[in-house]
This record gives C-alpha cells, structure tokens and sequence, in this order.
C-alpha cells in the first residue's frame, strides 16, 4: 500500500509564505509524474503544478512566479513552497504521483492552506 503524507500547511497571512511537503512510502526516483492539486470549497480539484521524472515542470497560470515544485529523489519527497500567497490560494493542498507502466496513481489526504488576514 503506497502512502502519500503531506504536511506543513496551516495559517498564513496574504503575501506569505509555506512550504509543503509530500512524503512517499515508495521509491519516486522513477515515477512519472508528481502533482500537486488543491480543492477550495465548493470547487472542483483543480491542478496546481507538476514535475516529472526528468524535471519538467508545469504550472497552473494562476500561481506561475509564485509556486515552486521540486522532488527530492534521495528521500523521496515532493515539495511546493508556495510564495506571494494571497486569499484565493486558500484550500486542501493533495499530493499526487502519477506512473504509466506500472499504472500508479494515488493521493495523499490533503494539507490545509488558509490565507486569511
């Protein structure tokens, strides 16, 4: 069973900063695709950013220059460190790693971003 736990999310104020992080029970040295999504209230899981196996990154427009995702191989972590925040960033932050062969996809439980004055 693959775990998935993110963590250091919590209160910030608006042009703050935080630093999540994703921890795997698996090896990610070869995973395809590491994501991480959010999900405000009342709103669909949308993407946030993803890096792949050979670093390519990707951003959702609304947090490009602010967000940056990174993996860490050695210890098989993915992080989003999250700048600039303002209120509408608010949401369950999930950490998702995506293979095509072997099929994986799973999910974390989420870590709660509040960006609130």
């Amino acid at each position: 069973q693959v775990q998935l736990v993110e963590s250091g999310g919590g209160l910030v104020q608006p042009g703050g900063s935080l630093r999540l992080s994703c921890a795997a029970s698996v090896s990610i040295a070869t995973v395809n695709t590491l994501g991480w999504y959010r999900q405000a209230p009342g709103k669909q899981r949308e993407l946030v950013a993803t890096i792949t196996s050979l670093g390519r990154t990707n951003y959702a427009d609304s947090v490009k220059g602010r967000f940056t995702i990174s993996r860490d191989n050695a210890n098989n972590t993915a992080y989003l460190q999250l700048n600039s925040l303002k209120p509408e960033d608010t949401a369950v932050y999930y950490c998702n790693i995506r293979n095509i062969l072997p099929y994986i996809n799973y999910w974390g439980q989420g870590t709660q971003v509040t960006v609130s004055s």
